[in-house]
Order: structure tokens, then C-alpha cells, then sequence
């Protein structure tokens, strides 16, 4: 029942966070230069009369004042209705549904690298010895202080040019989802390593590692069943940094690697002046930090039974 009602606790508390996130993401994109109705009909062949701009700004319901604006696009999301590209005149919901699971699929496979590889180098540092500890230590710097752009121009020259193992772009199939997936998860795997293993290192010192130690259990007993669990918070934490952090890097591995998904939308949002669009990407990426950083916090109490809600708030 506690673990209940803490859930339902957590639950109103996001919701004037996505309230909040959902009002930032309107504001921001009042402030970006450029007018949505001429961008519209700057394609549309001669050019257009005051008559016609003035149909299309009431159409799109840009002539009225800002607050009704305001309450018009928050009374349309929580229907589901972000409004309508104003360079293709797609529904946004659709436009970004089409290209949502490449985008999540890509995340996603980042993602697990970055827990498998950043989890194993942080453990393999605290039991290896002598050139392969130093290794583990130093690859997190490295990983973390390498350009994405630079990672992907040299994955593709090797292993799509010299190596014709992978294709350079395209989204077909798992082959081209993974050096768009290492593009993203070489950062990450150098934060996550680099975070658990001091932790690991702290956590080394307590007393009921001390005490395992003194029962007799082995260096990797110890570390796996007993170190391993109360180093992990902080990582946990991380997790849900680097969910968003993978969605927002997309943008350069969707580009260099020509696959479709949120990055490459935003972008040409961004090229066209596409305010519908690019407010329905803002909104989704807050909702997914509120939704991902809910999760996390669920994570804490069940990986740690000690961490209560009290402490969580704290």
C-alpha cells in the first residue's frame, strides 16, 4: 500500500511538470523568428495578397490573442492534437509518429550498449589488474571526449568503405542500426563507467563489504551481490539523463547516417520555420523526460528498499 500510494504521489506530482514543460514549449516557440503563415505560402507559387495571409493566420487560428492561443494549444493536447505542419500541412501527431520508432528503436539499441559495455567496464576496472585496469579507466575519457560528428565519419570510412560489413545510411534491417546505435553510445558508455566505478569505489569501503570479505566470499561474489546493487543509484539516475540525452544526439547520427526519426524532423523544422512541428517535438521530448525521470524514481525504492519517497524528495 506504501509502494501504492507513493506511485499515485508521484503521478500528480508530474503533472504540473508536463504542465510546465507543455507551457515552456509554447512560449519558445513564440520567440523564434520568422512568421509560419508566410513560410506557407512562400511556396504557394505568386506571391500571396494580405487577403489570403489574413484567411490562413484566422485558419490556423493566429489571429487571435496569445492567452487564447495558450489555452487553445493546451486544450488540443491533451486531446492529441499538436496542430498541422505549416510547410506540408500533415497533422503533427502523424508526422511525428511516422518517424517516432525509428528514432526509439535507435535510442533504445544505444541505450543497451551503453548499460552492457558501461556496466562491464566499470566491473572489469574494480577486479582487473596491472595494463587492463588502466585500460578501463582511461577508455571513459576517451569515449566521452570524442565528437559524435567524428565517431560517425569514421565508423562509416571503416566498416561501410573498407570493411563493407555495415551500410554508411538507410534504415533497413538490425545491420543498419548498428553504427548509428555505437555513434550514440560511445558517450554514454563513458559516463555510465565512469560514474559506477567510483562508485564502486566508494561503496568498496563500507562495512558490509568489509564484513563479506571477512566471511570469506571472493573478490567477484562480492562485487556482483553485495557492491554492485548499492553502487548502482547514481547510475540509475544517469540512466534517465541519458534517455534524453541519446533522443537530443540523434539529430547528428540521423543526419550523417540519412535515417529517419525525430532528429531529422527537427532539423528540417528547424530549416523551414515549421513552429507546429517543432513544438510538438519540444512537448514530446518533456514529456518523455517527466515520464523517464518517474520511472527512475520507481527504480530507487525497488532496487533499494532504504530509499524511501521522504528521501527521494529530499
Amino acid at each position: 500500500m506504501r509502494r501504492a500510494g507513493f506511485v499515485l504521489r508521484r503521478l500528480a506530482s508530474a503533472v504540473p511538470v508536463l504542465l510546465a514543460v507543455l507551457t515552456l514549449s509554447f512560449v519558445m516557440m513564440q520567440l523564434v523568428p520568422g512568421d509560419p503563415v508566410q513560410t506557407m505560402l512562400s511556396g504557394a507559387g505568386p506571391t500571396p495578397t494580405a487577403e489570403q495571409e489574413q484567411a490562413l493566420r484566422a485558419q490556423l487560428g493566429l489571429d487571435r490573442p496569445l492567452h487564447e492561443q495558450y489555452l487553445g494549444f493546451l486544450a488540443d493536447a491533451v486531446r492529441g492534437d499538436l496542430g498541422r505542419s505549416v510547410q506540408t500541412g500533415q497533422p503533427v501527431v502523424a508526422a511525428i509518429s511516422a518517424v517516432a520508432p525509428a528514432s526509439a528503436e535507435l535510442a533504445l539499441f544505444a541505450l543497451v550498449l551503453s548499460l552492457v559495455f558501461g556496466v562491464g567496464i566499470a566491473v572489469l576496472g574494480r577486479v582487473a589488474t596491472g595494463p587492463v585496469r588502466s585500460l578501463c579507466h582511461g577508455v571513459p575519457v576517451v569515449f566521452m571526449s570524442t565528437p559524435g560528428y567524428w565517431v560517425a565519419l569514421l565508423l562509416i570510412e571503416v566498416f561501410s568503405f573498407r570493411l563493407p560489413l555495415f551500410p554508411a545510411t538507410g534504415d533497413k534491417g538490425f545491420a543498419a542500426l548498428v553504427l548509428p546505435g555505437i555513434t550514440l553510445a560511445l558517450p554514454a558508455i563513458g559516463v555510465i563507467a565512469q560514474v559506477l566505478g567510483t562508485s564502486l569505489a566508494a561503496v568498496d569501503a563500507e562495512a558490509f563489504v568489509v564484513t563479506a570479505r571477512a566471511k570469506g566470499a571472493g573478490r567477484w561474489r562480492v562485487l556482483l551481490r553485495h557492491a554492485l546493487r548499492n553502487a548502482s543509484i547514481p547510475t540509475i539516475t544517469l540512466v534517465g539523463t541519458t534517455v534524453g540525452n541519446l533522443l537530443a544526439a540523434a539529430v547528428i547520427a540521423e543526419t550523417v547516417f540519412a535515417r529517419p526519426g525525430l532528429g531529422r524532423l527537427t532539423l528540417q523544422a528547424i530549416t523551414n520555420h515549421d513552429i507546429p512541428v517543432l513544438q510538438g517535438v519540444v512537448a514530446l521530448l518533456g514529456v518523455l523526460y517527466v515520464v523517464v525521470n518517474l520511472l527512475v524514481d520507481l527504480c530507487y525504492v525497488l532496487v533499494d528498499p532504504r530509499v524511501t519517497a521522504d528521501r527521494i524528495r529530499d
